[in-house]
Order: structure tokens, then sequence, then C-alpha cells
């Protein structure tokens, strides 16, 4: 039985891409929340936004990737979680999850600066690149950095510490 890596971090820290990259590296699934929505409600997305509205079809969505994720992994592949894992509650969910059914986890903490992350998100509606789903305006990034919970001393002592911030050089070239 292979991994469940439980990528997290606030919006626009890459959890995206490095969760494609660590798929691409062991060899394995990646699942992430924004394509599901996507690609299940994303037609039906009410104007304006609704949070209640969206975080229940994400909690549908959570559920169906848990079983699909518990599948995979018995399969013999690893599965990369790329669904924002904001809460800390979430986190402990999928990892008490998988010690149920005893699949192994790791953590993968995915980290940069407030500025950096907020540049990204909205650079990223101009873009419409690979990590594009859906438009987050300046608002909707305001609203979510407010969600995010930061990771607790035990988690971190657990994950792999991944810190996205460019260094100074790459910033002055």
């Amino acid at each position: 039985m292979n991994k469940i890596h439980i990528v997290f971090g606030a919006q626009g820290a890459g959890k995206s891409t490095y969760s494609k990259k660590l798929s691409k590296d062991l060899n394995g699934v990646h699942l992430s929340i924004d394509k599901w929505m996507w690609k299940l409600y994303g037609e039906d997305l009410p104007k304006p936004m609704n949070f209640r509205w969206i975080m229940e079809r994400v909690e549908r969505c959570e559920k169906l990737i848990w079983s699909t994720s518990e599948k995979i992994s018995k399969s013999g592949c690893e599965v990369i979680l790329d669904l924002g894992f904001m809460k800390f509650k979430k986190r402990e969910l999928f990892k008490s999850l998988s010690d149920k059914h005893n699949i192994p986890t790791q953590l993968h903490y995915i980290k940069a600066h407030h500025s950096i992350r907020r540049k990204r998100v909205l650079d990223r509606n101009v873009e419409k690149g690979e990590t594009f789903s859906f438009e987050v305006t300046a608002g909707m990034f305001d609203f979510m950095e407010t969600e995010f919970e930061n990771p607790t001393e035990k988690e971190l002592k657990n994950s792999i510490i991944i810190d996205t911030n460019p260094d100074l050089k790459s910033l002055l070239s």
C-alpha cells in the first residue's frame, strides 16, 4: 500500500504546481479539488458567489475524493491530494481516515509570503495557465486569507516544508 500525500498551504502558495510535480516524480495520481469542483459545478456557480453553496459541494467532492484515494492507494499507487486543506480539522480528518485504513500519509506544507501569493493568484486570473480553474478576485483572496489555519508545531514536525518564495536574486533579475 502506498502513501496518501496531503498537500496544504494558503492560496497562491504553489500547492497545485507542487502537487503536479510530485505526482510526476512519484508516478502518482494527483487529485485536485479545483478540477473536481470546476468539472462538476463550474457551469452552475451562482452569481454572485455564494460561499455556503460552494462549501456544500466541496464537502461532497471531498467524500468522493477520499473513497477514490483509498482505492487508488490500496491498488499500489501514490495519491497526491491537492484539496487546499485550509483548516486543521480537515487535515486531521484525512489523516485519521488514512490511519483508520492503515494507509501511510505524508504532509507537505507549501508556503510563501502573502504578497507573493496575492500576486500569483491575481496574475493567474490574467494568464489562465495550467493551474487556472476559475477567477479569484482580490476580494475572494482577502476573504480566503482569513480562512487558512496555520499548521501546528506537531504538523510541521511531520511535514515536508516547501518554501516557494523566490530568492532575492530571481526577484532582481
